[in-house]
């Protein structure tokens, strides 16, 4: 009854008793009674009709408990009564009421079967929880009995076993706690050992154990003590790491690489390995200088310990310049030769680990390993360029910390040897090609060649002012390459030698030829003895007094028959050196002994003929190639300094010898055009000509004249007017063939000289070859003229013609007396070249100058003697002939020359005479060599023989309108 009670509680429904108790008395009053009710429930309404009324009723009396339905009625009231009105809303309050007690009603009893039927269960329930109790009592009791009789005593076995097995584990625990405990010890032994990998195999191991162990409270001060060891080890470790970047150790360097394994840091290593080279070539470079600048200073209260390495360099005295490059290098090459190793150690161990995966969790640390090594490789090789960069503005900063222009020259080579030895360094290091070292090593090479070159123009003006143009003495087989400025051309490893030069022979020789790494791989360093072997070498090129031996000094005059005398070359190459050609037929002896009276040879070795100012120009030049082979990017710089020097020689040796006005009243076209143009361009470009003058560096601008070079002046020792020496002969073939042989030497540098220089500027280098060194031989011209010229006096020979009768009418036998005299002056001549020929060799080509310039100013002179003539007959001409015959006759026995020069001009001179009037208006218009003077004597002399003087009129105008464009 209680859980119908409670169901209906929840439902908010109460039984009709309760419902009827909670009437008000009044109502209660009102009530209908049983028989009423009966008679409601009896009367059949409609469920329609009484759900509505059910609804009409208000809401608030479904409210809560508390609700106060009279009050809510009174409430309602309106403030006048109508009793009507009152009646009626009683009675639907009464209906409503009704209706609800009657849904009651049937609710109830439509439920009461249910109840009865739970009623029921409930009663069976609290039967079955009775005997429940009983069993449950009954099963305690034998509980209690069992465990008096059996189980305390068996469970107490097993607990004190179990508690002993515990106690056994604690124990084995506390001793493995008290090891560890004790590792430090070890640990700090395996460190002084250097056995790092042993190191942190141990502190990994004791690790893992004190985390089996972390519930312990005293593991946990252990634990951070472990892990304060490991830091430490990690410390020692990368200070071991950083050992390796100076000395590289193979056992030292695989047990770093080990440790950082066992680590896992591997990638981490190698990060740091990159910093610490980066460091090593600091703390290197800084404390090599840094010792020399100290040591140069003394005493000196200068802090150069704060100062950037940049301003320390510009501490370095010129003294202990090189010594500390050469340090500097030494120490940088044991850097990069640890680097070298380092790399070779990985390549070693990747070709060793380079084997097949197993399965499972190998195959996964393997692919680990992969990744490591890769990142290992990839990060050294982008490690040579880093280096190598380092290395070079190290050594930048060095060379631009210093002034180098006023550097001896041998001094400025060892640097620039140096240098390109590191440069040939890093080519092999990292295949660079050193742009940051070339270009500060350029920028101190053109300054200091700017400078140095000057001065060499200045001394080489003074050498050639106080040069007296006698023979310097050398041995016939000289040559160029044996002068120790030449040595480097045929050096095939020389310092001298540029990186990439090398680079290419040691790739096409590489099994014969080693690399800087491989050949310095163990011991030795590239930069050692680098000074010392520059001093090594000798030369031996003078010849002990201008002779090879005492027999040659003894056979020098006397005359030699046999072919084996002479030198091969003599046998084979008598070559005109004017027009390049052999002689198409082979040389017989008596041609031979011909040449050899033409050729005035002071001994039969053909020595050079130079001075001591051509070998200085010649060392100069070797030096110049030196700096140039080294320092390819300012080749041009140099050879255009080079071509300079050249020209200056060829100006002072026409300066000096070759210059004279009478060169173009001559008509003899001594200097050619080319000629002409090269030495108005020498004069214009390098000749300082303000120099000259009183206001010297008034006038010009100053940077224009301080790449020229004042015109240098002969020394008053050489003496060009005595006419016993025949004006100077010997100093001028010493002079003019000294020239002439330095150009040879040009030409057989040109291949070298071709291949070092830019691409862009070799039509400069062919322009100063075919300009410039290729008319060296021309000036044999102008400088010989002025001896043909003095040394005969052809003045005599035109008074002595002068004299001469030449409108004889009857044809002579004999020749005249001034043919005599001219011959007489030619063999006056050859004998005074002979007598020059004993102190100076005169060369087959100066013979040959010699004798045609003397030859051709004969002929002018006996053609101007013959234009002289007044009056002429046939006979006169006939003797002119006969004259001219006897003088080639006796000629042609003095001189090998052939043929003779201005035979013709002489001859075609000479038959003019008889030519008629047509033909002499051909003549006159096609031989233009001919003066106006000679042609107008010409038809002067011919008028009435055959031209009258209206033919000479004609004659005379033609002659004249050839004139006119002269004026």
């Amino acid at each position: 009854m209680q859980k119908i009670k409670s169901l209906m509680a929840r439902q908010g429904l109460k039984s009709p008793q309760e419902s009827m108790a909670d009437l008000s008395p009044v109502e209660n009053l009102r009530i209908p009674s049983k028989e009423e009710l009966r008679e409601m429930r009896e009367q059949s309404i409609d469920p329609q009709a009484e759900q509505e009324i059910i609804n009409s009723v208000e809401e608030v009396y479904f409210s809560n408990d508390s609700f106060d339905m009279v009050q809510h009625e009174l409430e309602k009231l309106p403030p006048e009564l109508n009793l009507q009105e009152l009646e009626e809303h009683r009675d639907k309050l009464k209906r409503q009421q009704a209706a609800v007690s009657k849904k009651v009603a049937d609710l109830i009893l439509e439920k009461q079967p249910s109840y009865v039927k739970e009623l029921e269960r409930v009663t069976a329930l609290q039967s079955n929880l009775q005997m429940a109790a009983v069993i449950c009592t009954n099963a305690r009791r034998q509980l209690s009995v069992s465990k008096e009789g059996f189980t305390e005593a068996s469970l107490g076995l097993l607990a004190n076993q179990r508690r002993r097995q515990l106690l056994t584990g604690l124990l084995k625990s506390l001793r493995t706690i008290k090891t560890l405990q004790r590792t430090d010890v070890r640990l700090s032994e395996m460190l002084e050992e250097e056995d790092y990998p042993g190191a942190i195999q141990l502190c990994l191991e004791c690790q893992k154990a004190a985390s089996t162990f972390k519930h312990y409270s005293c593991i946990s001060e252990l634990n951070s003590k472990l892990q304060d060891t490991l830091e430490q080890i990690e410390e020692q470790l990368d200070v071991a790491l950083s050992k390796t970047c100076k000395h590289f150790d193979v056992s030292h360097y695989t047990k770093v690489q080990l440790a950082y394994t066992l680590l896992g840091k591997t990638q981490t290593a190698m990060d740091q390995l990159h910093m610490h080279f980066t460091q090593a070539i600091h703390n290197t470079v800084f404390q090599v200088v840094l010792g020399y600048v100290e040591l140069c200073a003394g005493n000196a209260d200068t802090k150069f310990q704060k100062m950037q390495y940049k301003d320390l360099c510009t501490h370095i005295t010129t003294d202990s310049y090189i010594p500390c490059l050469t340090d500097l290098c030494k120490a940088l090459w044991e850097v990069m030769l640890s680097y070298h190793r380092t790399m070779q150690w990985h390549e070693e161990q990747d070709k060793q680990e380079a084997t097949p995966a197993p399965d499972g969790a190998a195959a996964a640390k393997s692919d680990e390993l992969v990744v490591d090594r890769s990142y290992v490789k990839k990060k050294l090789e982008h490690g040579l360029t880093r280096i190598w960069q380092d290395v070079q503005l190290k050594v930048k900063a060095y060379i631009l910390g210093t002034d180098m222009s006023n550097f001896k020259y041998d001094d400025f080579i060892v640097v620039l040897d140096v240098i390109s030895k590191l440069m040939q360094v890093g080519e092999e290091f990292c295949g660079s090609k050193s742009e940051v070292l070339q270009e500060s090593i350029k920028r101190q090479s053109v300054n200091y060649f700017k400078n140095y070159h000057r001065a060499r123009l200045e001394e080489l003006r003074m050498f050639l002012e106080n040069e007296t143009w006698e023979l310097c003495p050398v041995k016939s087989n000289f040559n160029i390459a044996q002068l120790h400025e030449f040595k480097f051309m045929g050096q095939c490893r020389s310092p001298s030698v540029s990186p990439s030069k090398q680079a290419t022979s040691s790739s096409t020789a590489a099994h014969e030829e080693l690399s800087l790494f491989q050949q310095y791989l163990q011991e030795g360093n590239p930069f050692e003895m680098h000074i010392e072997e520059k001093e090594e070498e000798t030369e031996d090129v003078l010849a002990s007094n201008g002779y090879e031996s005492d027999e040659l000094e003894k056979n020098v005059y006397q005359d030699y028959d046999s072919d084996s005398d002479v030198a091969e070359e003599l046998k084979q190459d008598f070559v005109d050196e004017q027009t390049g050609d052999a002689p198409l037929k082979s040389v017989s002896r008596e041609t031979i002994r011909s040449k050899r009276k033409s050729d005035y040879n002071l001994n039969k070795t053909n020595a050079p003929i130079l001075t001591n100012t051509t070998l200085n120009v010649i060392r100069l030049v070797g030096k110049y190639m030196q700096m140039m082979n080294i320092l390819k990017p300012i080749a041009f710089d140099v050879i255009h300094c080079v071509s300079q020097l050249f020209d200056y020689y060829l100006y002072a040796v026409y300066t000096f010898f070759g210059r004279n006005d009478m060169y173009e009243s001559s008509g003899l076209g001594l200097i050619s055009s080319r000629l002409r143009t090269t030495l108005n361009r020498i004069q214009e470009n390098l000749i300082d000509m303000e120099a000259l003058g009183e206001n010297a560096g008034v006038h010009g601008p100053a940077e224009d004249r301080k790449e020229k070079v004042p015109s240098p002046h002969l020394s008053q020792l050489v003496v060009l007017t005595n006419s016993g020496t025949l004006y100077g002969l010997a100093q001028r073939v010493v002079a003019t063939e000294s020239l002439v042989f330095l150009a040879e030497q040009f030409e057989s540098l040109q291949s070298h000289l071709d291949t070092m220089m830019p691409a862009a500027k070799k039509p400069f280098l062919q322009q100063f070859y075919s300009q410039t060194v290729s008319t060296a031989s021309e000036l044999r011209k102008p400088i010989y003229w002025i001896v043909a010229a003095k040394a005969i006096d052809y003045e005599q020979m035109l008074l002595l013609m002068s004299g001469v009768k030449w409108d004889i009418r009857e044809i002579m036998s004999q020749h005249n007396v001034y043919v005599d005299v001219l011959l007489k002056e030619f063999e006056e001549f050859n004998k005074r070249l002979g007598d020059v020929s004993r102190h100076v060799r005169i060369p087959l080509p100066v013979s040959n100058v010699l004798w045609e310039h003397c030859i051709r100013l004969a002929n002018r002179t006996l053609v101007e003697g013959y234009a002289n003539v007044k009056k002429c007959s046939n006979e006169g001409r006939a003797l002119m002939q006969l004259d001219f015959q006897q003088f080639l006759m006796k000629l042609e026995k003095l001189t090998d020359l052939r043929p003779i020069p201005d035979k013709e001009f002489v001859e075609t001179y000479i038959k003019a005479y008889y030519l008629t009037e047509n033909d002499m208006e051909q003549f006159i218009k096609n031989h233009r060599e001919y003066s106006m003077k000679q042609l107008a004597n010409l038809v002067n002399v011919c008028l009435g023989s055959h031209i009258n003087k209206k033919a000479r009129q004609k004659l005379l105008a033609a002659i004249d309108d050839i004139d006119r464009p002269k004026r």
